[in-house]
Order: C-alpha cells, then sequence, then structure tokens
C-alpha cells in the first residue's frame, strides 16, 4: 500500500520525527528494521507502522509506545477512543463547574499562590535529594521515564516554592531527558520545508515556507496546469507544485547542461505512482529547439539513454553524500540504518524524461506558468530564455535570496517589453509563542525571507 493521502502509515512510506517539540527533526522511512537513536538508546521504528499520522510516542526503554493522554488527530476525527475523549469532556466540564461554585476565599487563595516568585531561590545543586546513582537504580528496577520524573519532583526542595510557570519548565526538561516524546508528522511541503529551514536552510536556498506558499500562490499552480519549473534547492519546489496539482498536469522540471539537478526531497513526500508520472525532466536544450525530423530524433534518443544512465550514477552519489551530510545536521533519510535487510517497497522514481511527443505539445501551446528557484544561475539570462515557452498571459514567479538580481530582471522585463504587472515581493512573518498568561513573539525568529519576483508574460509581436 503507497497512498499520498493515507491517514495511516506504511512499511516503506517515509516520516518526519519531530523529537522533543522541534528540538530534533528527523525524516526516517519506515521498516521492520528501522532503528533510530534517541538519547542513549536504539528504539526500533516498528510500532510507528500502521499507525495514523500526528500520533505521538514516548520513549520506554528501546521501544516506542504511544504517549497515554496523547489523542492523535485521526482519533479524533474516525471516533476512536470515544471512551478517553468522553473523560476528558466530563472532566473539563466538572471542573469548570468546580472553578465557578469556589468560594471568594479559595479564590484569593489561589491567587496568592499564582503570584509566588523565585526570587528566594538559589541555584547551589542542593535542592534536589535524589542522586544519579538513585536513578540508575530505579532503571535498573525497571522504573520508566515518568516514574523517575515524579520521584525526582518529590525530592526537589524548592519545586513547590516555584512559580507554576517554573515549575512547568522544570516537568518539560526532565521530561525531554528521561522520557522523550516523538511526534510522527506527514511529510508534506509546509512540514519539510520548515525542517530543512530550520536545521540545514542552505541546501533549500533559505527558502522559508511562507515565501513557499506565496511562490506557488503567484505561479497559480492549479489542477491541469503544466508547470515549468527550474529547480536548484533540491526538489522542493518541484514536490510542493506536484503536491498541489494532485495528479493532474505535468511538473517539467527542466536545467541547463547535461547533468540534472538533484532532486532528492522529492522522494519524501509519500507522493502516489500517479502522481511521480506527472513529474518529468527535461534539459531546457531540448524546449528551446525546434522540431526534429524522424532520423534526427532516433539519434537523439539514443543520446539521450546515454546520458540518463550517466545521470543515474551521479544522481546516486550525490544522494550518499548528501545523506552523510545531512546525518550530521540532524535531518536524515534512516533507510541506510536498518541493521537487518528488509524487502521494502521502493518509493516511486519521479523525474523521468519527458517524451518527444510531450514536448512538441508544449512548444505549441506554451506552459500554463514558470516557476523558478535557481540562485546559483543568472536570473536574467534564464527568463529570457524561458518565458518564450510559456503561453500568452501566462504568470511567472521567481524567488532569489537576493534583491539585485531580481531587479535586474525586471529592469530588463521592462525595457524588452516580454512581461506586465511586474513586482518585487518580500514576504514578512512573525511567530508567535501562543501560551497562557505568555503569549508574545518568539525570542529568535526568522528575519528575512528572500524576494519574489512575478508578472504576467505578454506577446512580443
Amino acid at each position: 500500500m503507497c497512498e499520498s493521502g493515507s491517514r495511516v502509515t506504511w512499511e516503506g512510506c517515509s516520516v518526519l520525527l519531530d523529537i522533543n517539540d522541534g528540538d530534533r527533526l528527523v525524516f526516517a522511512r519506515l521498516s521492520p528494521s528501522a532503528k533510530l537513536k534517541i538519547g542513549n538508546k536504539n528504539c526500533s521504528l516498528q510500532p510507528l507502522i500502521g499507525r495514523p499520522f500526528g500520533t505521538a510516542f514516548q520513549v520506554d526503554g528501546p521501544y516506542l509506545s504511544p504517549a497515554q493522554g496523547c489523542l492523535s488527530i485521526c482519533d479524533l476525527v474516525n471516533g476512536n477512543n470515544a471512551e478517553e475523549l468522553r473523560d476528558v469532556q466530563v472532566s473539563v466540564k466538572s471542573r469548570h463547574k468546580v472553578e465557578d461554585n469556589y468560594p471568594e476565599e479559595e479564590r484569593d487563595v489561589q491567587a496568592n499562590v499564582d503570584s509566588r516568585d523565585n526570587r528566594e531561590l538559589v541555584d547551589n545543586n542542593t535542592a534536589q535529594r535524589l542522586t544519579g546513582e538513585d536513578i540508575e537504580a530505579m532503571r535498573r528496577q525497571g522504573a520508566g521515564g515518568n516514574e523517575i520524573i515524579e520521584a525526582l519532583i518529590a525530592n526537589s526542595v524548592t519545586f513547590e516554592k516555584k512559580t507554576s510557570f517554573s515549575q512547568e519548565k522544570y516537568r518539560l526538561k526532565k521530561q525531554k531527558k528521561y522520557a522523550p516524546k516523538v511526534l510522527m508528522r506527514r511529510p508534506v511541503a509546509r512540514s519539510i520545508c520548515e525542517a530543512y529551514f530550520k536545521k540545514y536552510p542552505s541546501k533549500i536556498g533559505f527558502l522559508r515556507v511562507d515565501t513557499l506558499s506565496l511562490l506557488l500562490s503567484m505561479g497559480n499552480v492549479s489542477s491541469n496546469s503544466d508547470i515549468l519549473v527550474v529547480d536548484m534547492i533540491g526538489g522542493l519546489l518541484t514536490g510542493a507544485v506536484a503536491e498541489r496539482l494532485g495528479g493532474t498536469g505535468f511538473v517539467c522540471n527542466s536545467y541547463s547542461g547535461q547533468a540534472p539537478y538533484s532532486m532528492d526531497i522529492v522522494r519524501i513526500f509519500n507522493l502516489s505512482d500517479e502522481i511521480c508520472k506527472r513529474i518529468v525532466r527535461s534539459p531546457i536544450s531540448d524546449l528551446l529547439s525546434q522540431k526534429e525530423l524522424p532520423e534526427q530524433t532516433l539519434q537523439h534518443d539514443d543520446a539521450c539513454n546515454v546520458e540518463s544512465r550517466s545521470t543515474d550514477q551521479m544522481s546516486a552519489s550525490t544522494s550518499m553524500e548528501d545523506n552523510s551530510h545531512s546525518l550530521e545536521n540532524g535531518i536524515s533519510d534512516l533507510g541506510a540504518e536498518n541493521t537487518e535487510p528488509a524487502k521494502v517497497r521502493k518509493a516511486p522514481k519521479a523525474g523521468e524524461r519527458a517524451h518527444k511527443e510531450i514536448i512538441d505539445l508544449w512548444k505549441e501551446n506554451g506552459f500554463s506558468s514558470l516557476i523558478i528557484a535557481a540562485p546559483e544561475l543568472d536570473t536574467w539570462a534564464l527568463v529570457r530564455d524561458l518565458l518564450p515557452l510559456l503561453a500568452n498571459s501566462a504568470p511567472f514567479a521567481i524567488y532569489h535570496q537576493y534583491l539585485q538580481p531580481l531587479a535586474t530582471c525586471m529592469h530588463n522585463l521592462q525595457l524588452e517589453k516580454m512581461a506586465i504587472g511586474l513586482q518585487i515581493t518580500e514576504p514578512w512573518l512573525r511567530e508567535y509563542q501562543v501560551l497562557p498568561s505568555r503569549t508574545h513573539p518568539c525570542m529568535q525568529m526568522s528575519s528575512f525571507g528572500g524576494y519574489i519576483l512575478s508578472g504576467t508574460k505578454i506577446c512580443s509581436t
């Protein structure tokens, strides 16, 4: 089973594992023998197979077990664990009812408790009566992470003197150390972009998630569209466009030269076979060339076959290098970490060579839109060659990390009268922490999201 819209994981699918609320992000391919090292434990990923996306797990020895009290989104939608959900609702209602019946004296006591502060606390490492040897003894006796956390709280001299916020921080700190939690997320365009932007932003050209969504919107990516893409950010843009098309239309990933650009990130999307068939590759020279004679077509096909074999070898070596590099940055594909060889269905291959009939059709009718994310190429030279391939009144959107290449391109487009409605947009995003009595902008956030040049192609004659 390999369905991009499935709510439940299957053997061979990719998942994004969010460990301890974003402290570590790992891409993994599920198989019975796959293992992931969390802290000092090698945990098997076999319990994750057949579970709904969005399920939270907790490290319990060498195993990952569903965290108690954490209902996944799919459980709520499908009505699973109805008794647990009713118990939660009843407890919330009863708590509100009790709070409404509080006398004024008890409310004043509660207000005084909340007004505590930490000014009397001294950090001298003497507040904890439980030693490391005691904790190890508890582990040898089979105590779980939650039991150790409760023991640490009970043996802390200053825990009751702390504010409720400090107590929550203390509990969270100990939970991350003794009972790490793993959230199994679905790898979609947003989650993949956020993970790479947080851990390895240079691989995706420092493309932020709000910039990616704006790029797709300005490129008018909709069903039954034929999108021309120049993707030099690891395949993130190609995968996002294909995901939005949903198996309709085509995504033509074009490239200059003989070797295509890397598309390793596309394999993480869990795209179905039908969607992968809609992702094709073609060099820019083939798109710009005139229609060929039959004998020239045979020679060209032979050359394409030789080129495809060589590029497959190059992409394989590049993929190994990227994976070894990404392991150091917390983002990895754990298919290589299996202790035992497992027969897992491989992800469907995307990016086959575009057929000549499809290329001729695009030359005749033009592409629906153009989206470019190629920080390493000359933007104006690229747009000058590719813009004539679009149909009249087709939109285009170009992303770049810096402003000057887009400003130069915009000026030349105005002089050549090749497009109208030209504008350069700088996305702006502010991330907020939303917690009771502590809602404020995050202390550390991205202040820069690159620039997007957008416009509409017009007839030059």
